[in-house]
């Protein structure tokens, strides 16, 4: 905030302003420890104490710089200071807090320094603990690094000194209120119609499909849009460490990894709840991400009946994701040969589709590919769609999802369950 002048012709420096602000804080906090506890501490009634506690001390304040003031207070109150305004701000998707200086959001896929400010690196902390408390969860130098998550389902990381070197930092990445559709996708040039389609019949169809995407790349929105074309007479277990997939269907039971307590005990991950899940009669599994050992159970669950599962991973491309795979199948502990493993996954998966997030922060599908089995010891993929760029035109990158001319082998089985399979669809024919 730049300094102005009060009415009464002082000029106020940022440091004044700090102090300023600190007063009204803690004048505010004293009166809030002697309120009673049933007491809602809502907008109104910070905004009245502050009020009082203005014409009390007649601090003289020119209009604008006031209200500036009592916002900042009633956002470190009830709120999570600084970053506040950031989170109520629908164009901001991502917020990465690096020190008091530095904080930069993300909108519309581009990241950009911010002017928010913090006090210190104390003052980060404090916030980072108002985050966590409520939760149940801990941040200290025993515990130094914290997944939570906001009441609006945003996903918070946290990390303090001494992993965090130079002081704590916090990454939130934000929760859509808006959910999106493939309608959406196809607006935003993210998919085409034809591939949509397909991508539709492939999971009525109950085939398995991993969802590959580098970090920020969309893979939790597109798992959203997927699990949306599961029929409403399926029963769904979803299985995430954030809840944050918004299924519409009815019957869905919905679990949620548990961090250990203070005591270290108690903790249940990704892969408790994904040998749970067997036992709960689910037609279909939805894990929101596999990254360990929970990786052969799934392949197993995918592989003994529960057909038209859906899960992603981190990988740069389909065959990556496919070693990715195979490398956290070996951390399960199970002393499995490298071939068995990738016989496994040949016979669990049917298709990847890659998700990429591009320079001009588009987020688009660039591979829909095949796992088309094994030849010797190598398992086969065939790209079915593929993104093809076009050029770029004011800094957008330009191009749509191109089906290769290749009909994957699957598509018998398609057919089979009720969807039409054109050669157009695939491409073939076209010139």
């Amino acid at each position: 905030m730049t300094a102005e002048l009060t009415r009464e012709g002082y000029q106020l420096t940022e440091q004044d302003l700090a102090r300023i602000r600190d007063f009204y804080i803690n004048s505010v906090l004293k009166q809030i420890d002697q309120m009673d506890r049933d007491t809602e501490l809502e907008p109104k009634v910070i905004h009245a104490l502050l009020e009082d506690i203005h014409q009390k001390e007649n601090i003289p304040l020119e209009g604008r710089i006031k209200e500036t003031l009592f916002k900042e207070v009633l956002f470190e109150i009830i709120g999570f200071g600084p970053i506040e305004p950031a989170l109520r701000d629908s164009e901001v998707t991502e917020i990465m807090v690096n020190g008091p200086n530095n904080v930069y959001l993300e909108k519309g896929g581009k990241l950009t320094k911010s002017t928010i400010r913090f006090k210190d690196n104390d003052h980060i902390t404090r916030i980072i603990e108002k985050i966590v408390y409520p939760l149940g969860r801990r941040i200290d130098e025993e515990s130094p690094m914290v997944d939570a998550r906001l009441p609006d389902g945003s996903r918070v990381n946290a990390v303090v000194p001494p992993v965090a070197i130079d002081g704590p930092s916090v990454t939130i990445r934000k929760f859509s209120k808006e959910k999106l559709t493939v309608e959406n996708l196809i607006a935003f040039g993210s998919i085409t119609h034809t591939a949509a389609d397909f991508l539709k019949a492939c999971v009525e169809a109950r085939l398995n499909v991993i969802i590959s995407g580098g970090t920020g790349s969309g893979k939790t929105t597109l798992l959203n849009i997927l699990s949306g074309f599961i029929p409403h007479t399926d029963r769904i277990v979803t299985i995430e460490d954030s809840a944050e997939l918004q299924l519409q269907q009815d019957h869905v039971v919905r679990l949620e990894t548990q961090p250990p307590s203070l005591d270290k005990k108690g903790e249940i991950t990704i892969r408790d709840l994904v040998r749970n899940s067997l036992r709960m009669r689910p037609d279909r599994i939805v894990v929101g991400e596999v990254r360990g050992g929970e990786t052969i159970d799934m392949l197993q669950a995918m592989n003994t009946g529960h057909d038209g599962s859906l899960t992603t991973l981190h990988a740069n491309t389909p065959r990556d994701a496919l070693s990715r795979l195979e490398t956290m199948a070996m951390m399960s502990g199970m002393d499995l040969p490298v071939r068995v493993i990738r016989e496994q996954v040949a016979s669990a998966v049917d298709l990847i589709v890659q998700q990429s997030r591009f320079t001009d922060g588009s987020r688009k599908i660039t591979h829909i590919t095949e796992v088309a089995g094994m030849e010797g010891d190598t398992i086969v993929m065939t790209d079915v769609f593929k993104f093809k760029q076009t050029g770029v035109e004011n800094e957008k990158i330009l191009g749509s999802l191109q089906p290769t001319g290749i009909r994957p082998l699957f598509s018998e089985h398609l057919q089979a369950a009720g969807f039409k399979m054109t050669p157009e669809m695939f491409g073939i024919g076209q010139s």
